[in-house]
């Protein structure tokens, strides 16, 4: 099992692709948020992952810089669909205000020969607090981060009968969560700054979280490993160094902060 970072950037960033990745087990891959734009296409290409082989896919939130890509890929499958270079079907999990927009945009961009496959390979598959499915072959249970600007869901993945990784969306630690994370062995958590430049970069006005901040919340919830993601882009060579300076100052296991492209093996 393995985590490919596709992009590892906020809404405004230049200099990597917008926060998205992809969960592998083998040929068998689970997208989560596609990015701004075609981009996403690109990104999949360089990190060796086929879309024919995507066929679940999970859209967080109704922003810009985590759906838009998502239609990119529906557009991919689509065509393959029309021409009988696809195979089975793509579900695609999401809370119903966020699957109605992909609907509507599908409906409103592509043509009537690739939309005739929504509702039928092409699945939108609406998800509540708590709801449970079984993806890429691993209980994944679905969970309503309680976002005070959209609603957004994150999502628990049971690596095995014991283990689970936790996606908290791009929007910082809610306690409501706690029934879901406490425990992960692997958090997947926003940093949109380092909290030295919180004045700079005004993390809470967007309601985001900084690198503290994040390290703070795993290490009260006695996370084995902590990838850091949606940042800013401003140094960006610079950018896993810094931030795993200042939040080994506050967490005490495993700090991944990748680049975009960078695989970690989950196993």
């Amino acid at each position: 099992m393995k985590l490919t970072m596709l992009g590892t950037g906020n809404a405004l960033v230049t200099e990597c692709y917008n926060t998205c990745f992809a969960l592998s087990d083998d040929r068998n891959h689970f997208l989560v948020d596609g990015g701004g734009g075609n981009g996403i296409l690109k990104q999949l290409k360089a990190a060796g992952i086929d879309w024919r082989d995507i066929h679940d896919i999970f859209v967080t939130h109704k922003h810009m810089d985590h759906i838009l890509g998502v239609m990119w890929v529906i557009r991919v499958i689509a065509q393959a669909l029309k021409r009988g270079a696809y195979e089975g079907e793509v579900r695609i999990y999401g809370h119903k205000k966020v699957l109605c927009i992909l609907d509507d945009m599908s409906h409103m961009l592509l043509s009537k020969k690739e939309t005739e496959f929504i509702g039928k390979r092409i699945i939108f598959v609406p998800v509540s607090d708590g709801d449970v499915y079984e993806i890429i072959g691993h209980k994944t249970t679905f969970f309503n981060i309680h976002s005070s600007k959209t609603k957004q869901h994150g999502f628990t993945m049971y690596l095995d009968r014991t283990v689970k990784l936790s996606c908290c969306g791009d929007e910082p630690y809610n306690e409501t969560e706690r029934m879901y994370v406490q425990g992960s062995k692997w958090l997947l958590h926003e940093a949109f700054c380092l909290d030295s430049e919180a004045e700079r970069y005004a993390p809470y006005e967007k309601h985001h979280s900084t690198v503290k901040d994040a390290c703070t919340a795993a290490e009260q919830l006695h996370v084995d490993n902590l990838v850091l993601y949606h940042t800013e882009d401003s140094d960006i060579r610079s950018r896993k160094a810094r931030y795993t300076a200042e939040g080994k100052q506050y967490y005490s296991g495993n700090l991944y902060v990748p680049d975009d492209l960078e695989t970690i093996d989950i196993s």
